[in-house]
């Protein structure tokens, strides 16, 4: 008799805990389960802001798939995922052909530009590893090259960072870590850098506590990090980038570097199924399957899911997305089982936002936090992370133990 297959698409938090959750449910003969990833390591993409502005390695961020999943019981294939057929039961990559009779899609996400033009050629985003790696290798050389010409070029040491929400934010308060380290390495006078954040919205990290943002704000302004709310960026160029100040009125600042970190996707594969979605995200049934697809489950940033408490969708974030791979590995030992799949009740402890090595903000188990104290609490939560995947081995490799 054949055996179930179970095919994983993406080793980011969502796919891989999906798959080391699988790995516990199941023997080894009891079913095929394939996980498909474009890159053989998976990455911490909640890092990836440390590692754009220079205060993390890159190779910090990420580690070998193989290291994480049990080579008996799960088959990785290195593939970039081109065609997902919803009906066929297959999917396309450039590695070869797969079926399966259980599909998960957890292909992450990707920037989202919102048509303003431009953004798509002139401006960086931090998508996952060799982005980050080259935005910090681009702030360098601005630096290095400022240093080095005869005639200034003052506009080289400014920093555009688009989006005043969590990773926007984020990166600031790295970058206001960051830049004095740079000056002091390429002999650049701190008053010649500019690193300003512009704002479409009329706040900065909207749905959190307005006591919390004032914090982070007047934190990172003390840094030297300038503020543009409300002020949508309306064209990007090679120079820099064009805002909105007003009705009829426009400035043009001009940059040597600009990074957008102002929304994100679900995975374009999704548009071209019949599945419905916006935006590459799927409103998902309550067991996480996609309506009208019983074999097919969709996690992490391709799923949508509405609290019924704010009207609103959760955000899409790592402690989510491995909730949400934890859930569906149960809910696959089930199908299989003939059991009764059970629904997707996210159980969220709280969120921290970073402002850097030693400062954050957020609340945790109901309570409000600032300093160092919820910088401790912002390293348990990505060591933690680490252990839920690979156990002790994983978090003593790769975990964050700078905690003073």
């Amino acid at each position: 008799m054949k055996r179930p297959s179970i095919l994983v698409l993406g080793a980011g938090y969502g796919g891989l805990t999906t798959v080391v959750n699988l790995q516990k449910e199941f023997g080894t003969d009891a079913v095929d389960i394939t996980l498909i990833n474009k890159n053989e390591y998976h990455y911490e993409s909640t890092w990836l802001h440390e590692a754009a502005a220079g205060t993390l390695l890159p190779e910090q961020v990420r580690y070998d798939i193989k290291d994480v999943i049990d080579g008996v019981k799960v088959k990785f294939v290195q593939a970039t995922v081109e065609a997902i057929d919803v009906v066929g039961k297959k999917v396309s990559t450039d590695n070869g052909e797969f079926t399966y009779d259980y599909i998960v899609i957890a292909l992450g996400f990707e920037g989202e530009t919102f048509g303003i033009e431009g953004l798509d050629k002139y401006a960086l985003s931090i998508a996952n590893v060799k982005a980050a790696r080259y935005i910090r290798e681009h702030i360098e050389f601005q630096f290095a090259t400022w240093s080095a010409e005869p005639v200034k070029d003052d506009s080289r040491l400014t920093i555009i960072v688009g989006g005043a929400g969590f990773t926007g934010i984020e990166f600031l308060g790295e970058l206001a870590n960051r830049v004095p380290e740079l000056c002091k390495e390429y002999d650049v006078p701190r008053e010649k850098v500019r690193v300003v954040c512009v704002e479409a919205a009329p706040m900065v990290l909207p749905g959190f506590d307005p006591e919390l943002v004032n914090y982070a704000v007047g934190h990172l302004e003390s840094k030297g990090i300038e503020f543009s709310i409300g002020t949508p960026v309306v064209e990007a160029t090679p120079e820099g980038v064009k805002i909105k100040k007003g009705d009829d009125e426009f400035e043009f600042i001009k940059a040597g570097t600009v990074v957008w970190a102002a929304g994100v996707r679900g995975n374009r594969l999704i548009e071209a199924t019949p599945i419905e979605n916006m935006r590459a995200r799927v409103k998902v049934d309550k067991d996480l399957r996609a309506p009208g697809f019983d074999d097919v489950f969709i996690i992490g940033d391709c799923a949508l899911m509405i609290n019924e408490e704010t009207n609103r969708p959760y955000p899409p974030t790592a402690q989510i997305a491995m909730q949400q791979g934890e859930n569906v590995a149960k809910n696959l030992k089930a199908l299989i089982s003939g059991d009764t799949t059970v629904e997707f009740v996210p159980d969220l402890k709280g969120t921290v936002c970073s402002l850097g090595e030693d400062d954050a903000i957020g609340v945790v188990f109901g309570k409000k936090v600032t300093g160092k104290r919820a910088s401790f609490m912002k390293k348990m939560i990505d060591n933690r992370a680490l252990f839920m995947i690979g156990g002790p081995k994983l978090v003593m490799k790769k975990g964050k133990f700078n905690v003073l």
